[in-house]
């Protein structure tokens, strides 16, 4: 086998884009960073003190259970049921991941042989779209609609003998929209004819990300898919604590999935970690614990950031759509330019010290597009963050905009 054979599978994966653009921001001191998707405030002090528990155990230092320890699972399961009418029972059951990226990854390998299809919804999360290509399977691209929404007719027109996963986001990364439960539910139902008799057991799973199920505004609510009935043969849920609890570095989150996939996904996980981090487990059941009410006012800032965002960005609507996003924290802007977006991005940066994300990372090839986050401001910051994206969008008279025509 050459070399080239040898990287060819990595070679159709793209690079991650978002350590480039720290780089940028680290070569620009005083860089207001719209960029990548954290928040600001820290875990809860509950989650820090469960560390002692972890601690005074010896027997914490040795390897625990692939699908995660006993007492955090229980206590997934009681939040399941309580937030998201989810009950775990005979048919289906919870294993804890490091991160949802990896509870992704996890599904991918247990339910894939090479070359079969896996439907995402553009703009997509790159991270899916990379694991996708990292197990030899091919990411097929469905486009939302103008408001970023669902076609589930069109995702059924993409289903193949191949087809393995229906992806969906909700509340979405990179656009903040919030999917209806109308569109979930025929996504599931989709899905659920996958598994019907006639179907030849092709078995099709929704792949249903939930990481900012706590970041939804005016209210608007959160739909988790594993609550329709007759749906936990099918749905494949993935949580994570690194948004809600301040997590992110911790790498702590949950996958809920169909028992028959049980075997199949320890086996993943063995081989890859043996068992999640027991310290970041124990912190997890401490978040737990507190629970939504620890994460509750810490949104409601992050709301009156999403205002500001909201209210300046009107004032772009000569040069750029914003589509109403209610939830997560990013607005995805189309900027009616024919620029490059990474060249905008670095342009931003260079001469008026802010930082998005290009859209084109997101699988959004044609046309102009930005990401920006805002869920790790605070007020004052936020204020000038924005500022300096107006600034910088209206002023770049270098930059050919085009006439806006809207989406």
């Amino acid at each position: 086998m050459t070399n080239h054979q040898q990287l060819s599978r990595m070679e159709t994966v793209q690079s991650p884009l978002i350590p480039v653009i720290g780089e940028l921001i680290r070569q620009h001191p005083g860089t207001i960073s719209l960029g990548q998707g954290v928040v600001a405030y820290p875990p809860p002090q509950a989650a820090i003190a469960a560390i002692t528990k972890f601690l005074n155990n010896p027997d914490n230092h040795k390897y625990q259970a692939v699908e995660g320890i006993p007492p955090l699972i229980k206590a997934i399961a009681h939040k399941l049921a309580t937030e998201n009418q989810i009950e775990i029972g005979q048919n289906n059951c919870v294993v804890v991941t490091a991160g949802s990226n990896m509870a992704f990854l996890n599904a991918i390998l247990a339910i894939t042989v090479a070359g079969d299809e896996i439907i995402l919804n553009a703009p997509y999360y790159f991270n899916h779209e990379m694991a996708i290509r990292v197990a030899n399977c091919i990411p097929v691209i469905i486009p939302t609609d103008v408001n970023y929404q669902l076609q589930p007719e069109l995702i059924a027109q993409a289903i193949t003998s191949k087809t393995k996963a229906v992806v969906t986001i909700s509340p979405n990364n990179p656009t903040g929209v919030v999917y209806s439960a109308d569109s979930l539910a025929q996504v599931n139902q989709l899905c659920r004819e996958g598994f019907a008799p006639g179907s030849r057991d092709r078995g099709i799973y929704h792949i249903s990300d939930e990481a900012y199920e706590y970041f939804t505004y005016d209210g608007v609510k959160h739909i988790s898919p594993a609550s329709f009935a007759d749906s936990s043969n099918h749905t494949i849920s993935l949580y994570s604590l690194s948004k809600a609890y301040g997590f992110a570095s911790w790498r702590i989150g949950y996958m809920v999935i169909p028992k028959h996939l049980l075997m199949s996904v320890k086996k993943v996980q063995d081989t890859n970690l043996i068992c999640p981090p027991v310290i970041s487990q124990y912190a997890a059941l401490g978040a737990l614990e507190v629970g939504y009410s620890y994460c509750q006012p810490f949104i409601q800032e992050i709301a009156k950031v999403r205002e500001i965002f909201w209210n300046k960005l009107q004032t772009l609507n000569h040069i750029c759509t914003v589509t109403q996003a209610d939830g997560a924290f990013y607005f995805f802007l189309k900027i009616n330019s024919e620029i490059n977006d990474f060249e905008l991005v670095k342009k931003l940066i260079s001469d008026y010290q802010v930082a998005a994300i290009p859209g084109s990372t997101f699988g959004m090839e044609s046309g102009c597009y930005l990401r920006i986050a805002y869920g790790a401001l605070q007020l004052d910051t936020a204020n000038e963050g924005i500022n300096r994206l107006i600034k910088g969008l209206n002023n770049s008279r270098d930059v050919p905009w085009k006439v806006s025509t809207g989406n």
